[in-house]
């Protein structure tokens, strides 16, 4: 199997870049690290489904879009795949690169991906089209570089969210933080119904074929101050919000949560929190 070669693409935003894609760059910018020591470990809980709805076994050529710290591109090395890895922001590709030697990562964005038509039997986007300004444009383009008969397969989280994933929101609620104005939402034409009916329809309106879409539940475990840390870190969107009160609005918000950590905390100390995720694949 002849090595994939990326052609020029655009590192800097473009005309294609939404507000929201600006603002991603910008919540992303060096947090590699502080998104491996904290949600990697969440995030990775979907990676077998997601490499099986793909069909990424031996000998397959996968690309991992949204690479982050690399536990899916390590998993589908794995299972005998030829791996190739991409993400926006150039720390995540870097640590993919440590994570999973060998494995090829480029720093591309969304929906602008420096690969050639028809290149990969199966590309995988673990939670990747959370973070895109035009979700319908993405896919399209992941449909575009599979080769026909390959597989595409997503996830992303569902609306409303679970439990689980509102805790550290509804601290910040309870301390009067808001989204800040610098946050943009997607633009309304491009945005979708985060549910199971919704995800299929943005899948089949980009092209897929006998699209599929579930919901995936899930209790992630994890101590606390770990929970904690990502977000007041300022990853996502979340940790924008915890952010933008300064160190007051971050106490004030802590107290809160130490409280409703009541709901989900066991009797060695960690909390077990109640998450749901949608997977979704269709052919190219």
């Amino acid at each position: 199997m002849t090595d994939v070669k990326a052609v020029t693409a655009p590192t800097a935003p473009t005309a294609a870049s939404t507000p929201f894609d600006l603002a991603e760059r910008r919540i992303w910018s060096g947090r590699a690290e502080a998104y491996a020591d904290t949600y990697a470990h969440l995030c990775a809980h979907l990676v077998p489904a997601l490499l099986d709805a793909a069909e990424a076994g031996p000998g397959a050529r996968v690309l991992d879009v949204g690479c982050g710290s690399g536990s899916v591109s390590a998993a589908a090395v794995a299972r005998g795949a030829s791996v190739y890895a991409a993400d926006a922001e150039p720390g995540m590709a870097a640590a993919t690169r440590r994570a999973v030697p060998g494995v090829t990562a480029h720093i591309a964005r969304l929906p602008e991906l420096p690969y050639p038509n028809d290149t990969f039997d199966a590309v995988v986007g673990n939670f990747v089209l959370n973070h895109v300004g035009r979700p319908l444009a993405a896919l399209a383009e992941l449909r575009r570089i599979t080769r026909p008969g390959g597989r595409v397969a997503v996830t992303i989280w569902r609306a409303p969210g679970a439990p689980g994933q509102t805790l550290i929101g509804r601290a910040a609620q309870a301390a009067g933080l808001t989204r800040p104005a610098r946050l943009p939402a997607l633009a309304p034409e491009d945005d979708f119904p985060r549910t199971p009916e919704g995800l299929a329809a943005l899948l089949d309106t980009a092209g897929l074929l006998d699209v599929e879409c579930s919901e995936m539940a899930w209790e992630h475990r994890c101590d606390p101050d770990t929970w904690w840390a990502g977000a007041e870190q300022g990853i996502g969107a979340i940790g924008q919000v915890l952010t933008s009160g300064g160190p007051e609005g971050v106490a004030a918000a802590r107290r809160a949560y130490d409280d409703l950590c009541a709901e989900f905390r066991t009797r060695d100390g960690l909390l077990v929190l109640p998450h749901v995720a949608l997977l979704a694949h269709g052919g190219a």
